[in-house]
């Protein structure tokens, strides 16, 4: 906990600023924390708050200390406690900022060395404004005075202390901003009469004296103190305040840019920033990378502006021209000799060779307190020869590059800037249009955040555009950003143009890495794996992870998870760009080929460890140059179809668009299974909508019914079941006009399971019966196995419990067989629910759990929360609430994760059986 009284009156828990409630409440808390750990009395307290107690004081006194109690109670153990004749404040000392002031200089005082400077700049830190600002009150007012009178003859006290040590350049602002408060205190002025001495501006510092002695005649009718005589005595010996000559006069460098006006967020950067600083680490250096156009000058300027009162000894700003139009890099040696510029050493004496210079460089700014910021930094190699090798110094510089070399042999903390979330977008757009103006359009706010990629170049862009149109509406803006985004975002200024900008990044790619980042922009989906663009470029795997390599550390790329590479959506609209200028349409036709087939062979291959039963859908080998990953054992399959699902659907999309139907329609083959696992009904039916357009571009009659049978299965699920019956029923007449009896067959299944969901029992048994029938006749075993099943669960419903087993056992035996897994589970399931049924609880949970352990083996989870749910029901038949409870509260957890499997699934009951695949 942390209470501050030397600028308005804040309470902190756990590092939080925390509402201390009405300005008398937070009055009450002044007057506590001012005595902390005495009594304060109720009239003192009234008399001290109120002047002139109203009536009801102090039961508004009461009020206010109850409030109080409460609020602190929250934090780590001190607490406001009610004592003998009145309150106290029951907190370390040190918790009150007034009193950790007040000991701190109290630590420094007799000390001449660095540790006391130390104590006094921490303790002058802890003033943030007027003291109580805003209380109201003589108490208030007397204790300002006095709690002024401390702070300026602390400062005094520290003034002294910077100038025993050097560092005259450290006090010069501080000084001047005090005298202007306290013009009539004369220990200021002579302080900064030797500072300004110091530092070699003689002239300004008698003009200082003249000044004071000017002010007291006329206000007091008084001459200067001695204390002011003897300084202004020893300048005009040309003496240092401890008697010594000066030796070169020093002018500490103010070089950094402006700060940017309204700056924003970027909060938890600038915190790694501040644990930087504060590390105390010898010649501490951090990098803070990031994309083109991500805004790392601007944090870094703006945080320097904030903290550059640490650095008494100037701060150097360079900017190396690491990426930019027109001028190359600036040269290692170059960036030296400015430096030493900075530090006031005269062009005719610095040393010829490199070596020599940046030997020189080190030299001065050795022991120094000074911030060198190196902005745009191309290599490690151009910044080594500008580090300090001496405690005391803090070196940021800025790059595209991740600069791991740096991190790797200097210790240098990498701080990565990353987009802006949608948050920070919202309030840079606001910082910069004003708060009202968002908020009256906070849609087209959101839009314009997310088409420019939440990128501050870009958004910046947009906002100076929208900042010259105050009455045009934001939609505007947002709609010019659908198409030609690039072309909206040319600000007509070089450095600000992002097409331009991003060039700078693009050209200093050498040429495979140049070709990989222009052909990532084809790749379908949001992000890719290192065997994805392996594929896409047709290059081996360790080749390719190296150009990614490359393209990240270049910030081209966001590795966003292990193995995970991404762009935003602007510099893949770039990439774009690039890759229809300078690729040839075979170029990227044949890439955008290998890399779809690279999705239908691990698709596959993933597939089959989860179902090997299946029939494959490419019996060929994986063409060259595609590379498919190995996927063993069912754990290696399931993470690999979490991970590629997304851009499994966008390539099957992509390819049906690019007119590769073949794949599209494999792609579908291998989807739909995956799909129905997962319950994603949602992303089946749009599936079943690609696999039919494929089917036509190929003429395949026998493809197209299949879709529709896929097509009808996402209708069921979604509960569209006209939908549902108008696809099977074009599906069926395809089927009979090919004379293809497992075709039709599996229409029957599917039209049997749709009766069963609209709850029309005598056409399911109708349609189970002709699905067996034309699956027995056309040999087709897996199709019959699960028509029997089907045949066995509509004894079930009737409770013909003897005929239903007798169909389940047949086709659990054809299952077994060929390891049908998801048909076992099925099975299983149906056999448990007769045990169930027949009372026979402990042979329908040892049935359920086999199927569970099935169903979490092939990934097929969409079932398993069925199956769960009837296990839950007999745990409750059972009298075992608990378990039952345990395992329906896991299938609600599986359906949530699911998503759309959820409100679109149909319902289900002890009486609704697992569903399985034809």
């Amino acid at each position: 906990m942390e209470i501050r009284l030397l600028g308005p009156v804040e309470l902190r828990l756990d590092r939080q600023v925390v509402d201390a409630g009405p300005p008398q409440q937070r009055h009450v808390l002044a007057v506590l924390a001012a005595d902390a750990g005495r009594t304060v009395t109720s009239e003192l307290l009234i008399d001290r708050v109120w002047d002139e107690a109203p009536p009801g004081a102090r039961r508004t006194l009461h009020v206010y200390l109850t409030r109080l109690r409460r609020l602190l109670a929250g934090g780590a153990g001190p607490v406001l406690l009610r004592r003998s004749g009145g309150y106290a404040l029951d907190v370390p000392a040190e918790q009150v900022d007034l009193n950790r002031f007040r000991d701190l200089v109290e630590q420094a005082r007799g000390r001449r060395d660095d540790d006391g400077v130390g104590l006094l700049r921490r303790a002058l830190r802890l003033w943030t404004g007027e003291p109580l600002a805003g209380l109201p009150g003589s108490w208030a007012e007397r204790m300002r005075r006095a709690w002024r009178r401390q702070y300026v003859d602390a400062l005094v006290q520290w003034a002294e202390a910077e100038l025993r040590c050097g560092n005259g350049g450290a006090v010069l602002a501080p000084l001047t901003e005090a005298i202007g408060e306290y013009p009539l205190v004369e220990p200021l002025t002579a302080a900064l009469m030797r500072a300004l001495h110091l530092t070699g501006r003689t002239v300004d510092a008698l003009d200082c004296y003249a000044e004071l002695r000017q002010r007291l005649v006329e206000e007091l009718g008084a001459d200067p103190s001695p204390e002011v005589r003897d300084a202004y005595r020893a300048i005009l010996r040309n003496e240092a305040p401890d008697g010594k000559l000066p030796g070169p006069a020093w002018r500490a460098p103010a070089q950094l840019p402006a700060d940017v006006p309204g700056f924003v967020a970027r909060a938890p950067e600038q915190a790694r920033l501040d644990d930087a600083l504060d590390g105390g680490a010898p010649a501490a250096v951090v990098v803070l990378s990031g994309s083109a156009g991500v805004g790392k000058t601007a944090l870094a300027v703006h945080w320097a502006h904030r903290v550059r009162d640490r650095f008494p000894d100037g701060q150097i700003y360079l900017d190396l021209r690491g990426f930019g139009a027109g001028a190359a890099p600036m040269s290692s040696a170059e960036a030296v000799l400015l430096g030493l510029d900075a530090l006031g050493v005269p062009a005719e004496t610095v040393p010829s060779e490199p070596p020599a210079a940046t030997a020189l460089y080190r030299t001065l700014v050795a022991d120094r307190r000074m911030l060198i910021l190196l902005d745009n930094a191309r290599d490690a190699a151009q910044v080594r020869p500008l580090l300090p090798g001496t405690h005391g110094c803090l070196v940021v510089v800025t790059s595209r590059d991740q600069l791991t070399g740096l991190a790797a042999a200097e210790g240098a903390r990498p701080v990565p800037i990353a987009l802006f979330s949608p948050e920070q977008a919202r309030q840079f757009l606001a910082g910069r249009l004003g708060t009202d103006r968002v908020a009256a359009e906070p849609d087209a706010a959101g839009l314009i955040a997310e088409r420019c990629a939440r990128l501050p170049l870009a958004l910046g862009v947009v906002a100076g555009r929208a900042a010259a149109h105050p009455d045009f509406p934001l939609a505007r803006w947002a709609d010019e950003l659908v198409v030609g985004r690039l072309d909206v975002l040319g600000a007509g200024d070089p450095a600000t143009d992002v097409r331009n900008v991003f060039s700078w990044s693009y050209r200093a790619l050498h040429p495979p890495a140049a070709q990989l980042f222009r052909l990532l922009a084809l790749c379908p989906g949001p992000d890719a794996g290192a065997a994805a663009a392996a594929s896409l470029a047709g290059l081996p795997a360790e080749r390719t992870r190296s150009l990614l390599a490359d393209l990240t550390r270049a910030h081209l790329l966001s590795e966003h998870r292990p193995g995970r590479y991404a762009m935003h959506d602007l510099l893949r609209t770039y990439a774009a760009e690039l890759t229809a200028s300078r690729d040839s349409d075979g170029e990227r036709a044949a890439a955008l080929g290998r890399v779809i087939d690279h999705y239908v062979y691990g698709g596959q291959a993933a597939a089959l460890q989860l179902h090997p039963h299946r029939v494959r859908v490419v019996a060929d080998p994986a063409p060259d140059g595609v590379l498919v990953e190995a996927c063993t054992g069912e754990r290696a399959a399931l993470r690999w179809v979490a991970e590629h699902r997304p851009a499994m659907l966008a390539a099957a999309g992509l390819a049906v668009e690019a007119g590769f139907a073949r794949r599209a329609w494999q792609l579908a083959r291998v989807l739909a299974g995956l799909l129905h696992d997962q319950g994603r009904w949602h992303d089946l039916s749009a599936v079943g909508r690609l696999a039919i357009r494929a089917t036509e571009q190929l003429g395949e009659d026998r493809g197209r019914a299949w879709a529709l049978r896929l097509l009808g299965c996402a209708h069921a699920h979604l509960r569209r079941f006209g939908e549902a019956e108008t696809a099977y029923r074009a599906a069926l007449e395809g089927y009979e006009r090919l004379g293809d009896t497992a075709g039709r067959a599996g229409v029957y299944y599917a039209l049997a399971r749709l009766a069963e969901s609209r709850g029309e029992w005598p056409v399911m048994r109708e349609r189970s019966a002709h699905a067996l029938r034309l699956y027995t006749e056309a040999g087709h075993r897996v199709g019959r196995a699960r028509a029997l099943n089907l045949v066995g669960w509509v004894h079930a419903r009737h409770r013909e419990w003897t005929a239903s087993l007798t169909h389940c056992e047949r086709a659990l035996a054809i299952q077994d067989e060929l390891d049908d897994r998801s048909g076992q589970a099925a099975t299983l399931d149906s056999i448990g629910y007769v045990h169930h049924h027949r009372g026979e609880y402990a042979d329908a949970t040892r049935y359920y759990e086999r199927a569970l352990a099935l169903c979490r083996r092939c990934g097929d989870r969409f079932n398993e929360t069925k199956i769960l749910t009837h296990l839950g029901h007999t745990h409750a038949a059972s009298g075992r609430p608990d378990a039952a409870q345990a395992a329906w509260r896991v299938a609600r957890q599986i359906l949530a994760d699911l998503g759309d499997a959820g409100p679109a699934a149909p319902p289900w009951t002890a009486d609704a059986p697992v569903s399985a695949r034809s």
